[in-house]
């Protein structure tokens, strides 16, 4: 024991100990404080006292401070992160495909899409692109602008395109419809959409629509002139009045476009769509008043009145007086007839033309290469630009998808039969319903020609095979010179005595009366014989049979039925001795 009291005074071999042999040592009744040896205990009452204190004290520190730090660890965990810095998305990129007159990155300029994503606006021509479009890449544009005298390259994949230019047009020599498929071919959304972009790249192609949209709602409420399209110059033989409007090819702002007076011009023109090598179109010429242009921008409507100043029959030619009118109904449903087509158009344009006597007459339909005109110019761009932001906000928000046009196959599922429909068939002990005996297929049958009027026919329709009341009588007999049994009998022939006796043994008999409900749903359930044309006069012997031992009745009845039996004997006796 003293040695234990000397090692204890060592504070290094205190240190040493673990923390449950210290603990029972610090305990008042511990075995090694024995009450014996009180005297010890007060020979050495310091070391004792500062080994304990001094060295436990810090064991106890350093214990406690490790033991808080492992209990703060897992509860810092469960604490609320700090503010951590908002994560910058890329920019949107917006193609517009226009001429540099119009600067449309100052109508996005501020402008972000769901309020959060930039924009960033990449202007040039269809003549300054060049694109490569993939099926899993997307589509990547090359562009080579001018900008103040400087050459700028980029190359850069759109995420959205606003087409502000024709592309195709037969007078200028421009035909970038290749640009348009692989716009489409790497699947960018677009306004319009590129679907109907590549549509409006022939105007007789145009105005089918128009024609669909004149037969659907009739000439008083959308009024079309009439129009005949020729593939070349060969069926242009004559026009059936003058003066007529030769429209050649696919062109715009008024070009290509020719007012024939008389017949002699009319075969110049014709000459002329020939060197050209392409369709043409003549359409009546209408004294116009003035014309009349409807345009839509999103939900945004505008009518517009234009009146020639300078006598050119185009009133979009030379000196003209614009002016803004009221929207009506009949405009209204023009323009939005007209923008259904192809899908959809967003943005469109109606041409129409009010002659003399007061008649309207449709002529054109623009899409979203419209030019823009009037006093509100800079409001239609700005229109423009927010249905952009609309259909870039719907479109491309972040985990967003371009819905397709396709809709997935969905497959039928039959409709859940009600509680009173759960039996569709009759009830258990009547008859089962046989295929029409006239008119209908018969499975393993030959054909049989229908006669009507007969009773025997009569008796086997499915009229007949609903259960005879009480108050209906007999059942029908038969006699010996009934039409059913007479066929096989009377016949001489042996291919008509084989197809007299098949519907005799497939076909079910009618109920008789006096037999049970059970009875009859056996004999009902039991299936012909699947072999009805090898053994003719058996199985006909065999029905006659167990139609005479189902069916007893008087004695009458069974004597008609005998000499009946007799005479098919000894018809199949003369067939077989043949």
């Amino acid at each position: 024991m003293n040695f234990l009291r000397r090692r204890l005074s060592d504070s290094s071999f205190v240190a040493n100990l673990p923390n449950g042999y210290m603990t029972d040592l610090q305990r008042p009744d511990s075995s090694t404080s024995s009450p014996a040896s009180p005297a010890m205990e007060r020979r050495h009452p310091q070391p004792l006292a500062a080994s304990f204190s001094s060295p436990g004290s810090s064991l106890f520190s350093s214990l406690s401070s490790a033991m808080k730090q492992t209990s703060q660890a897992p509860s810092g965990l469960m604490e609320p992160p700090g503010p951590s810095t908002p994560v910058v998305q890329r920019p949107r990129i917006l193609l517009v495909i226009d001429d540099a007159h119009t600067d449309w990155a100052k109508y996005f300029h501020g402008k972000k899409v769901n309020g959060e994503i930039e924009i960033r606006v990449e202007q040039a021509e269809f003549s300054e692109l060049n694109l490569a479009a993939y099926v899993t890449g997307g589509c990547m544009v090359d562009m080579q602008v001018m900008r103040n005298g400087t050459k700028v390259v980029r190359s850069f994949k759109p995420d959205f395109i606003l087409v502000r230019q024709h592309a195709y047009s037969m007078a200028l020599g421009e035909d970038y419809r290749s640009l348009v498929i692989g716009l489409q071919y790497g699947g960018l959304p677009a306004i319009n959409s590129l679907y109907s972009v590549y549509n409006f790249c022939s105007k007789p192609w145009v105005f089918s629509q128009l024609i669909k949209i004149f037969h659907s709602l009739g000439p008083e409420k959308f009024p079309l002139v009439e129009q005949t399209f020729f593939p070349n110059h060969k069926p242009m033989l004559t026009a059936p009045h003058f003066p007529v409007v030769v429209k050649l090819g696919h062109a715009h702002a008024g070009m290509g476009k020719i007012k024939v007076e008389n017949q002699h011009d009319y075969q110049d023109v014709t000459s002329m769509v020939a060197m050209a090598k392409t369709y043409a179109t003549t359409e009546a010429f209408i004294d116009s008043k003035y014309d009349i242009r409807i345009q839509k921008i999103g939900s945004n409507y505008k009518a517009y009145m234009r009146t020639s100043i300078s006598g050119n029959w185009k009133a979009n030619t030379g000196s003209a007086m614009l002016e803004q009118v009221a929207m009506t109904e009949r405009y209204r449903l023009w323009v939005d007839s007209c923008s259904e087509m192809f899908g959809g158009l967003d943005i469109c344009a109606v041409k129409a033309v009010h002659s003399k006597d007061g008649r309207d007459y449709i002529i054109e339909v623009m899409d979203s290469s419209m030019p823009l005109i009037g006093e509100h110019v800079e409001e239609d761009k700005q229109l423009m630009a927010d249905l952009v932001i609309s259909k870039m906000s719907q479109l491309l928000m972040p985990g967003g998808t371009v819905p397709s046009p396709l809709r997935p196959w969905a497959p039928q599922t039959k409709p859940a039969k009600s509680p009173g429909q759960a039996q569709l068939g009759p009830p258990l002990g009547q008859p089962q319903p046989r295929p029409p005996t006239q008119g209908g297929p018969r499975p393993a049958q030959s054909p049989q020609p229908p006669r009507s009027g007969s009773p025997s026919q009569q008796r086997l329709s499915p009229q007949g095979q609903q259960p005879l009341s009480p108050q209906s009588g007999s059942p029908q007999q038969r006699s010996p010179g009934s039409p059913q049994l007479s066929r096989a009998s009377g016949g001489s022939s042996p291919n008509q005595a084989p197809k007299s006796s098949a519907p005799l043994t497939s076909q079910p008999r009618p109920p008789v009366q006096g037999r049970s409900a059970s009875q009859q749903g056996e004999e009902a359930k039991k299936p012909a014989s699947p072999h009805p044309h090898l053994n003719k006069s058996q199985s006909l012997t065999n029905s006659l049979s167990t139609s005479d031992t189902s069916q007893r009745g008087t004695p009458s009845e069974d004597e008609a039925k005998a000499e009946t039996i007799r005479n098919l004997r000894k018809s199949f006796a003369s067939l077989f001795s043949d």
